[in-house]
Formats: structure tokens, sequence, C-alpha cells
């Protein structure tokens, strides 16, 4: 398909899943329902999948006081990229925040940690903010609010390549389901100019060990220089639309840097007090661009578990509204969204193609509502006539195994 044709800005616009007014400002779109729905189920999918391997959720403010970014090294070394500092009086300042690394630094801090709960992996998907210029901003791929699926793996020095290699395996995983393929893994290093800490030996250290997990997750990548962050070197798993402009999604960090300037520690098992590693990483990156790639990806026909509608039910009379109703409860009380596209709406061959999007379509007609049963109208073609609480559950085990296909022949059996 033409590039044009899967611009998620189009495409966003006509599914009515975003949408953007100049009083709220360039770069900070607003959410509709239908795309609401897809990205509270894509938050859920990596919440699932972060608690599956081991992580643990907390939630952190999105100011901070600017001492904290002082400290981080953000204001010396990132402040063009946040927005001012906010004044709060008798000489405090408040900042949005550019990252969630310092915050979740403070949240390992807080108390005294031993060997033994290494490696300690924290998550969030939480707000964080860049002042972005305008002239880069476009659609959900740049924005100055951001939505970040991020965590911080608190280690040992000698855990730290497992768990980036773990982190980068799980990054894999979560594309595999949602039928996001890379364009390329670069490993990003600092370049020329002070936008970067100055401790060679730190960069040496970090960036070996990201090659050494590239290496053996047997990934073929480019080194490019002058695209790390500030503390350290990155692996970024880059994507690319149907026009060939290319971002970045997922990112996994190794950095030697924060834990020095925060003074983490955890006790050893000599009982001396030892610098933890913290390795950065995150699943789907910005939410709001993981969903820019989806729309492109699908243009509208999503898999049965991220559609904003997953069953359009159609009574084919008035007569047999009821049916119809009594079935979108049973998908409701499933868990499954699904609603009556009834006569008032048009002809049947009209709701039937208003509703192409929706993975599933169950008309209801006389025959079907009087044996309790619907027909079943797959997006790909096929058609299958089944009793209506067999229906229900074989749409819901579809849906709840997040799979990209639409029928499984035994589910419900």
């Amino acid at each position: 398909m033409a590039p044009l044709a899967r611009d998620h800005r189009r495409l966003g616009r006509e599914l009515g899943l975003f949408g953007g007014d100049p009083l709220m400002g360039a770069g900070l779109p607003y959410w509709l329902p239908d795309g609401a729905v897809v990205r509270h189920e894509l938050e859920e999918f990596v919440r699932e999948e972060e608690r599956r391997a081991g992580y643990r959720h907390v939630y952190s403010p999105v100011l901070g006081k600017r001492e904290l970014y002082e400290i981080s090294g953000h204001w010396s070394h990132y402040a063009d990229d946040m927005f001012p500092a906010m004044d709060l009086g008798d000489g405090e300042q408040a900042v949005l925040r550019p990252s969630l690394c310092p915050h979740h630094a403070l949240i390992y801090r807080s108390r005294a940690h031993s060997y033994r709960e290494l490696p300690l992996r924290m998550a969030e998907l939480g707000a964080m903010f860049r002042s972005e210029r305008s002239g880069v901003l476009g659609g959900l791929t740049r924005v100055r609010a951001i939505q970040l699926n991020d965590a911080h793996v608190f280690c040992a020095p000698e855990q730290a390549a497992g768990e980036a290699r773990a982190a980068l395996e799980l990054i894999r995983r979560a594309y595999g389901v949602l039928g996001i393929e890379p364009a390329r893994y670069r490993l990003s290093l600092p370049g020329e100019g002070g936008k970067y800490v100055a401790d060679p030996a730190m960069w040496r250290r970090a960036g070996a060990l990201l090659a050494e997990v590239l290496d053996a997750c047997g990934i073929a990548y480019e080194a490019v220089e002058g695209e790390a962050a500030f503390y350290g070197p990155k692996i970024d798993v880059q994507i690319a639309d149907d026009a060939g402009r290319e971002a970045t999604l997922s990112t996994v960090q190794i950095d030697f840097h924060q834990p020095e300037r925060f003074g983490l520690e955890y006790v050893a098992a000599d009982g001396g007090r030892r610098r933890p590693v913290m390795v950065h990483r995150s699943v789907i990156g910005s939410v709001e661009r993981a969903v820019a790639r989806l729309i492109e990806v699908y243009g509208g026909a999503w898999p049965a578990w991220l559609a904003p509608v997953q069953v359009v039910v159609l009574p084919v009379s008035d007569a047999q509204y009821a049916a119809a109703e009594a079935f979108v409860r049973r998908c409701v009380e499933r868990g499954l969204r699904a609603e009556v596209a009834g006569p008032e709406r048009g002809s049947l061959g009209a709701r039937v193609r208003a509703a192409r999007l929706a993975p599933y379509q169950a008309v209801v007609g006389a025959r079907e509502a009087e044996a309790d049963a619907v027909a079943l109208r797959l997006r790909d073609g096929r058609r299958v006539e089944e009793p209506m609480a067999r229906a229900v559950a074989r749409i819901g085990q579809v849906v709840a195994s997040r799979s990209r296909e639409l029928w499984d022949a035994q589910a419900g059996e």
C-alpha cells in the first residue's frame, strides 16, 4: 500500500482514534474512546508481560525539584530538551520530568538493599515531558507529553549483561505478539562535544557489555556515534514507517553514572557496600509512538484483542433486536467489546460494509434467534454458524490469547 494510505495521522482521524486542538497546544494529542481502548489494551499487555518477567510496578510524580535533575545530570546535559523550571516560592523550583530514571533511583534509595534482592526490577508506565520544537512535532510519533513504558533494573555488575539480554528478549517477544518488525538494531554510542558525561572508562565498559549482549543474541547491528543517552550507551530498536521514516521505539541501556550520582548501594555477601548498575529498558517506548506504528501496521483492521469494537451484532430486522441485545450482553459478561448495529443504521448490506474492520460480525436472523445461535462473519471472509454460548467462548479465547489469528476451531470445545 502507498505510504499515504498508511499514514497514522490520516488514519487516526478517519478511525476516530485521537485528535488535537490549538487550545491544548501542539504535540499534546487527546485520545478519543476508540483510541483509548487501543492504548489501554496495549498498556495492560505490557504490564502483564513485565509482571511475568519479574518486574514490580510503581508510580512516581511527574514533577521533581530542580535539584533532582542537577544531581542526575539532566540539568547540565539535557536542559535544552526540558521545560523551564517553575518557581514555587521561597526559592524552590520544580521541573516537569524529562525522564523517569531519577525518580526510580530515589525509590531504590529509600531503603537498604541486600545482594539477595538483586536484580530488583522496577517498572512504570508514566508521563514525561520533552520541550520539542514545534517544527518536529507530528501526530503521535513526536509529542511533548509522553506516556513512557519505562523500567529500571538495579543489579550487581556481574548481572548487568544478563539483565540487558533478558530485556532485549522481552522486547522481541512483545514485537512478535504485536506484529511489529524492527527496521534495524543500533548500538548508540557517544559523539564529540559536551553533551555526554566525561568518563571514557565508563563508556568503554558499558558499550562493551551492550555489544556482548547483541552478539550473544545473534543480532546484527550498526554502531552509531552521537546517538547515546548523555549518561551511557544504548541499544536502540529502530522502526520505519511505509515512507521509510525511521524512529527509535525500544531501548536497552546500561548505566554506571546515575548509581554513582545518587549514591546507590547494596550490601554484598561479604557485608561490604557495593554500587549497583542500572539497566534502563523500555519494551514499547512511548505509548504514543507504539500506537502510531500499530495504526500503520493494521490500518484499523486490528487483531481481535486490540480492536475497539470486537463484535458487531447485526439483527436482520427489528424482530431480532432482543436476541441481538442478549448476545451483546453475553459478550460483555465475557469481557468482550460488542455493540448492536440495528436496522436503523440501514440495510443489512450497508451495515456489513460499515463494520468491515470489526474482527467479528454476528448476524442474527429469524432462524438464528429461534435457535439461540449467530451466523458469524469473520473479517478474513470466513463464515461460521455457532450457538451463541459457544461463539462467545471461542471469540473470548482468541481475545484472551492475544492471537493475531481470528479463529481457533478447537477453542470453546
